[in-house]
């Protein structure tokens, strides 16, 4: 039963990456979008990316209410992602997809580690 811990705490930090990477592919693939790619006219909708970088440092140094936070801040994308998937065309709508599949894995990993946390609370404190 040695093994279990190290394990969980397995998960946990390799939770941490995949949430990490997310959060940084979802605001690449914003500021892409509003920029360069597929731009709606007015650039200043790039910043609606910003809110994920608030909860970066806390999802860096392990604190579970950041993880609790950005789960619930990622729907805000998927509403966005849905939006911009079934009303736009081209490659706005293709981006639009990329945004959903990117919060549906960022919600899945920060679930998994949620979960992981509350099932070995003495394993990942800072």
């Amino acid at each position: 039963m040695t093994d279990l811990p190290v394990a969980a705490d397995a998960v946990i930090r390799g939770t941490r990456a995949a949430t990490a990477t997310l959060m940084l592919a979802l605001v690449a693939l914003g500021m892409a979008w509003e920029l360069w790619l597929a731009p709606t006219g007015s650039r200043s909708l790039a910043f609606k990316v910003l809110p994920l970088i608030v909860p970066l440092a806390g999802v860096l140094k392990l604190r579970l209410a950041s993880y609790r936070g950005l789960s619930l801040l990622v729907w805000v994308y998927v509403c966005e992602g849905a939006l911009r998937a079934s009303s736009d065309t081209g490659l706005s709508a293709r981006l639009a997809w990329v945004e959903l599949v990117l919060c549906g894995l960022l919600f899945a990993t920060c679930t998994l580690h949620i979960r992981w946390r509350l099932g070995h609370p003495k394993l990942a404190t800072p």
